[in-house]
């Protein structure tokens, strides 16, 4: 098994932002005088409130679908400048950079240039080869981060088929689940599955392997807690929290996972270039931004991750810019200038998913779960097919929302809704698996 391993890479910061900022200041100065003029004046404010259950503020919400709102969305094969995008060339090197500096520095901010080197350092705090009977091998991995402003580190549990042949696919899931409680442990009631539900014995089976993220020692949610997470360790000389362009929690959620699969990168028995990201809800939200800044995912599986993750903004159905911000620093503060002004965005979540592309996406709903908006969600999928079908890849076979269990799997896109609520059932593992098994297994 692997060992401890260093990686001193001043990178970890700067080459997100590399990739993120290499356009220009103009391009984004741009952009705010071409498509918002008057959000200026509306200013920053902090909302420092703690958000109550979702539920309490219901009243005002639309689940009405007669009441979308019209709306256009941007098209993701126009330039800022306004010039078509008909060659994948052109989509790579033109388009592709400026899609994903609008959503790092409008949407969930952009990953800031540390002040000196980040070392990563990885080490196996616990090995057991005996696991599920001894068909798999479970690793508690410690991550840690360090440069002159402190250090922070974080958990990853990885699960090993312990009969595969050659290094496993993997499943990596940007998890709610510390590694200190229960929920990574076998159900003593659910045969072959984790107590947090996830079919263990099915992905070992299918020759996978399963990669839990815990974010909760790394991330804070206010202006304390940031101060003492992984914000810290890039803030500058009397920098106490992000700048308005500057990623929030669902960014540092994304970077989380990136820094994970660097880790699988050292691990001869996963293959880290066939690793399938995923998260549901939140998670789902930085699964999606996860995969679109870093293209050694292979595949990405959105579950029910709604309003900042797959649904449209604009059709303004079931959570909302506003709503989303009352989670004050999900976000990048400068997305709370767009509260109940979507229709400004110079982006649309249709342009996440494409930027995923040539890579498969899959996208989950469910239809009770009207507050992730599950008709936006498949909408969003649909408009991404435009970039799919120019990188000569396969969008959704229809336009039309399926019904509930007709999974759509046969694509680069892939797309199913089914009966039930905001969670991720044993159904969707089934649909998740047969999707990876399309594109992670070797020919």
């Amino acid at each position: 098994m692997s060992q401890s391993t260093d990686r001193n890479d001043s990178a970890l910061g700067q080459a997100q932002s590399s990739r993120l900022g290499s356009l220009p200041v103009q391009f984004v100065q741009l952009m705010l005088q071409k498509t918002i003029p008057t959000l200026a004046a509306l200013g920053l404010a902090c909302c420092c409130a703690t958000a109550r259950e979702l539920k309490e503020f219901d009243s005002d919400v639309n689940y009405d679908e007669s009441r979308v709102p019209h709306y256009d969305l941007p098209d993701p094969l126009i330039t800022a400048e306004g010039k078509p995008v008909t060659t994948a060339e052109r989509w790579r090197n033109v388009r592709r950079p400026q899609i994903l500096s609008l959503f790092a520095n409008f949407i969930y901010g952009a990953v800031p240039v540390p002040p000196d080197p980040i070392e990563q350092t990885y080490k196996v705090v616990k090995e057991d080869k005996a696991f599920m009977d001894g068909k798999a091998t479970k690793l508690d991995v410690s991550i840690r981060f360090k440069n002159r402003n402190g250090a922070v580190q974080t958990q990853v549990v990885v699960f090993i088929p312990n009969d595969a042949k050659e290094p496993a696919p993997a499943f990596m899931m940007l998890s709610f689940d510390s590694p200190r409680g229960s929920s990574l442990q076998l159900s003593s009631s659910r045969k072959g599955r984790l107590r947090n539900g996830v079919p263990l014995a099915d992905l070992i089976a299918n020759g996978y392997g399963y990669v839990s993220v815990y974010h909760g020692d790394l991330i804070g949610h206010n202006e304390v807690s940031f101060g003492r997470g992984i914000h810290k360790l890039f803030f500058r000389d009397g920098q106490s929290f992000p700048k308005a362009h500057e990623w929030g929690v669902l960014g540092a959620n994304a970077w989380t996972g990136m820094r994970a699969l660097d880790y699988l990168e050292t691990n001869d028995h996963i293959d880290a270039k066939r690793v399938a990201v995923m998260g549901h809800s939140k998670m789902g939200k930085a699964t999606l931004w996860a995969a679109a800044q870093d293209e050694r995912f292979a595949l990405a599986i959105s579950a029910q991750s709604g309003c900042g993750g797959a649904a449209l903004w604009r059709r303004k159905y079931g959570e909302t810019m506003a709503k989303l911000n009352r989670f004050p620093h999900w976000l990048s503060i400068n997305a709370r200038k767009f509260n109940d002004r979507e229709d400004d965005l110079p982006v649309d979540q249709h342009m996440l998913l494409s930027l995923i592309a040539p890579r498969p996406v899959y996208v989950a709903s469910a239809t009770a779960d009207t507050w992730a908006d599950p008709h936006g969600e498949f909408q969003s999928a649909n408009h991404a097919a435009p970039v799919y079908r120019l990188l000569g890849k396969k969008p959704l076979p229809t336009t039309k929302l399926p019904t509930a269990s007709q999974p759509l799997l046969d694509g680069d896109i892939g797309y199913h809704i089914r009966t039930g609520g905001h969670s991720i059932d044993p159904y969707d593992w089934e649909q998740f698996i047969q999707f990876a098994n399309r594109h992670l297994k070797a020919d």
